[in-house]
């Protein structure tokens, strides 16, 4: 990734309101990020239990979306849509985001099962498998897949009708 400012992160939000930018925390390691080895951005809130940021470079713009944690939990482990690896069921959310443009204004979204603490960036990176019975592809080709995820979910965000 391109490095960013915290004002570039905030502008590149497609999906949130002038007041969701303001409000928006950055992580304490922004400062620290390494954005030679970044494939995206993605962080909690720190202020706001439930909601994170997630952002890509999409068509060579930075490109960021808002996403909230469904309430409830899970007591079975589940599988991360964006990483692929196994977690315990606490650990894996369903996170929704608001659609970009027209289409959010009509209250559409776009939802997909994400680590809870959206550290998807560094579990691609383990060598081990994380679960008796996952299979692990290489770690570059896992790398890979996970950022083809995560661009193609923000992607659905930002697509028009």
């Amino acid at each position: 990734m391109l490095p960013l400012t915290e004002d570039q992160v905030r502008a590149a939000l497609v999906n949130a309101s002038p007041d969701e930018r303001d409000r928006m925390a950055v992580p304490l390691s922004f400062v620290l990020a390494d954005w030679d080895h970044l494939d995206f951005l993605a962080w909690p809130d720190p202020d706001n239990r439930g909601r994170g940021y997630v952002v890509v470079e999409h068509e060579g713009v930075p490109t960021g979306v808002v996403v909230r944690a469904a309430s409830g939990s899970r007591s079975r482990a589940a599988m991360c849509n964006i990483c692929h690896t196994m977690q315990p069921g606490n650990q894996v959310s369903l996170f929704t985001a608001r659609r970009a443009g027209e289409p959010g204004e009509r209250a559409d979204s776009v939802g997909t099962y994400i680590c809870t603490d959206l550290g998807c960036h560094e579990n691609v990176r383990l060598a081990a498998p994380l679960a008796p019975s996952e299979v692990r592809a290489s770690v570059d080709r896992r790398i890979d897949g996970t950022r083809r995820r995560v661009e193609a979910f923000v992607e659905r965000v930002v697509a028009p009708d």
